[in-house]
């Protein structure tokens, strides 16, 4: 680290506590976030907003809150955002916060909480709640969806960390190094396959925040193809991550998708597309389940669409990933840059 740190704070003092949020162009979710924030019951000591040369005022938004402010000078993506967050906190305690997630009140202190009762504990990993912070689109509640209810399916000890709401000991950034800022997206997968089980992680469904999905079905399944690709590359040897998609899931979709090509000569594979689909359905029934408990069965049809055509994308880039797969090396960026200011 390129910054002089404080000293640790006297025996029996609660530890510091450094709120880090990325944002790009964020101004319509960051009001919010940053209420949550300051309605915690447990406040934090920091909170360092990365304006990630944005052109919407959001900066502006974060110090009106009161916030110290990073303006990079141009758009680094998530992990260039984060680590410029990093290398500016105080805190012996960094909760990571994405700009679109408001946070239960009670958040940051359950954190807290959880890593002060076991010192081997390295991160605590939060949830979504499983309805979107604003829209109620099929979509939207998909993606708010899919995500909740992987944490909850794995909560409790695992290898996988995802940033968007996360309270990190500071000693594992020091030992694991900075993000790698050559990921737009995955690098929370880069980061995990990176740690390989050698940091404690915990899944909790009590640390929680609302997260606006905001985005239309193009939009979505563009995303989910760039996410998509890079993941073959980081797969990691030797350590299980925990996946949003069961392996049975995406096996049954790749042969649903290599069927259609023959049913257009031979009209009778259609029956082998009609089963796999009907595979990824049943491969998946426990998060439709999920999803029928919050939205009701009547919605829960058209987001099985949307579940199918997501799974479709996913599976393909994958497909278009493995001939680019490569091993990743942490990146050699320093975490404080000089082309970055802070302003309060």
């Amino acid at each position: 680290m390129d910054r002089d740190r404080p000293d640790p704070p006297p025996g029996g003092a609660p530890p510091l506590v450094s709120v880090v949020i990325p944002c790009h162009d964020a101004a319509a979710t960051l009001r919010e976030c940053l209420a949550a924030l300051r309605a915690q019951t447990r406040a934090p000591d920091e909170i360092i907003v990365v304006d990630d040369a944005g052109t919407d005022g959001s900066a502006d938004i974060a110090a009106e809150h009161g916030c110290t402010v990073i303006r990079l000078e141009r758009n680094l993506g998530p992990s260039g955002a984060r680590n410029a967050g990093i290398a500016a906190a105080r805190g012996e305690i960094l909760f990571f916060v994405d700009s679109d997630v408001a946070l239960r009140p009670d958040a940051v202190e359950r954190a807290v909480a959880l890593l002060a009762a076991d010192p081997g504990l390295d991160i605590v990993h939060g949830t979504y709640e499983p309805l979107p912070m604003r829209g109620r689109s099929t979509v939207e509640c998909y993606l708010v969806l899919r995500e909740a209810f992987w944490r909850h399916r794995f909560a409790g000890p695992a290898n996988v960390v995802v940033f968007a709401v996360a309270a990190v000991r500071r000693s594992v950034l020091d030992r694991f190094g900075p993000l790698d800022e050559r990921l737009r997206d995955c690098e929370d997968v880069e980061y995990s396959a990176r740690m390989a089980g050698r940091s404690s992680i915990l899944i909790t469904e009590s640390v929680a925040g609302s997260h606006d999905a905001g985005s239309t079905l193009l939009r979505a399944l563009r995303t989910q193809w760039k996410r998509s690709l890079p993941l073959p590359a980081l797969h990691p040897r030797g350590v299980r991550l925990e996946r949003i998609n069961r392996m049975r899931s995406l096996v049954a979709a790749a042969v649903a998708l290599a069927s259609l090509p023959v049913a257009a000569v031979a009209p009778e594979a259609l029956l082998v597309t009609a089963a796999a689909v009907l595979a990824v359905l049943a491969a998946d029934a426990r998060m439709l389940g999920y999803a029928g408990r919050h939205l009701g069965p009547a919605r829960t049809v058209p987001l099985a669409a949307v579940h199918l055509c997501f799974t479709a994308v996913l599976v393909c880039g994958i497909a278009a990933g493995i001939p680019l797969a490569r091993r990743r090396a942490p990146s050699p960026i320093p975490l404080f840059r000089s082309e970055s200011h802070a302003t309060h």
